[in-house]
């Protein structure tokens, strides 16, 4: 019999680029440096898109919204989300709860973790203390920790719905 839990892991990483708007977890960080990317480069919400899509086995989000194609250039990563949410409820499941790490040195992140997770819980149906976003720093090692890079990771819950 097929457990009616299923788990999902995601990650993501992009350099961080001067003059670029840091857009994390789907809120605008004020900071001189933001992340390069195709689409607005939001780690946070890619490793929540990839962990969604991965606990059902539906691909991830390069093979759904590829770098390639001109349509995903600049494109607001909350549409992404959205997309995953739809091929989670098509295939039969809910999501139950979202944790997730962000990875950065600079800029400091707790004053914008409330934010966040109230977006991505808006933006998936879920009450806000389903989703939990964490900062943590690199202590000064690697592209995260010497300020080059911002990376995410984010475990997901799902559960087979009532009706699927």
């Amino acid at each position: 019999m097929t457990s009616p839990f299923r788990v999902g892991l995601g990650y993501d990483l992009h350099r961080l680029e001067e003059g670029r708007p840091l857009v994390l977890g789907g809120v605008t960080i004020p900071y001189a440096f933001g992340l390069a990317g195709h689409s607005d480069a939001d780690v946070l919400a890619h490793a929540v898109t990839d962990a969604i899509l991965g606990a059902v086995n539906l691909g991830n989000i390069g093979v759904l919204f590829p770098d390639t194609d001109p349509a995903n250039k600049d494109l607001d990563s909350m549409i992404f989300l959205r997309e995953a949410m739809k091929r989670l409820g098509e295939a039969g499941y809910a999501l139950v709860n979202v944790d997730t790490v962000i990875v950065a040195q600079r800029p400091k992140l707790n004053p914008y973790t409330a934010r966040m997770a109230a977006r991505l819980a808006a933006e998936m149906g879920l009450p806000e203390d389903a989703v939990s976003v964490k900062p943590k720093t690199n202590e000064h090692m690697g592209p995260e920790g010497r300020g080059e890079a911002i990376s995410a990771q984010a475990v997901v819950l799902v559960q087979r719905a009532a009706d699927g």
